[in-house]
């Protein structure tokens, strides 16, 4: 699909990835950006519309998807990480928390925007995933778990939304340069960078894009040393 003259819908847009395609989304010539957050006053982007969306709360979700009719683009961009294996006593507490956010949520909002999508002509998904879709080490286990989760439904979606004509796209990358990854002391790719690859990719039609040089050698099958790819908390 084309951005010029879209209306997009960026979940977890003020800081980070988020905050990096509501801005090139805008430069790129989108007609509208639509921005999710729990608290819409931290939106401080200019020329966006700010919606409070918890994309955890069905009325959250719901309340988005009668303001923001006119979407013909959703990037499902939420997420959250926590350290830890799965050995560790909250382990479990902590993958229910992360699921939450990083699988159902991503498909509570494809429900809820397939139907608009559709009407407005088809339009796009484009989910944020990770190199950790297809790798696990331990230290994020329930993260890395989670986005090979949202990799599958996103699979699944592209196939149930092909008739409809909506393009699902995933969108894989290792450590990018915000807050989720400051403990980490391995090279970071500036969210902008990652955003560019994202949308020149979506305009391109493709299905997937591996937005680093680290993640196309995992997709590959390559084998590296554990440490090279598998993160270190610093």
């Amino acid at each position: 699909m084309k951005i010029e003259n879209s209306v997009a819908l960026v979940t977890g847009a003020n800081r980070g990835i988020g905050l990096a395609f509501a801005r090139e989304l805008l430069a790129r010539g989108a007609r509208k950006v639509y921005v999710g957050a729990r608290n819409p006053e931290t939106v401080t982007q200019a020329g966006v519309q700010a919606l409070r969306l918890d994309v955890n709360n069905p009325q959250d979700v719901a309340a988005a998807a009668a303001a923001a009719s006119d979407v013909t683009l959703v990037v499902n961009n939420a997420g959250i990480a926590q350290v830890g294996g799965f050995l560790a006593d909250d382990s479990e507490d902590t993958a229910r928390r992360i699921f939450e956010t990083n699988f159902f949520a991503v498909l509570r909002m494809s429900k809820a925007f397939a139907p608009i999508l559709k009407a407005n002509g088809g339009g796009a998904l484009l989910n944020v995933l990770s190199v950790a879709s297809w790798v696990n080490g331990g230290e994020l286990a329930a993260y890395a778990a989670s986005k090979s989760a949202a990799w599958s439904l996103t699979n699944a979606l592209r196939s149930e939304l092909s008739a409809q004509k909506t393009q699902v796209l995933g969108l894989h990358m290792a450590y990018v340069d915000t807050d989720l990854t400051r403990g980490f002391d391995v090279p970071k790719t500036s969210p902008e960078d990652i955003v560019k690859r994202a949308l020149d990719g979506l305009e391109s039609g493709l299905d997937e894009v591996l937005a680093d040089e680290l993640t196309q050698q995992v997709k590959q099958g390559m084998t590296a040393p554990r440490p090279s790819y598998l993160p270190q908390v610093g």
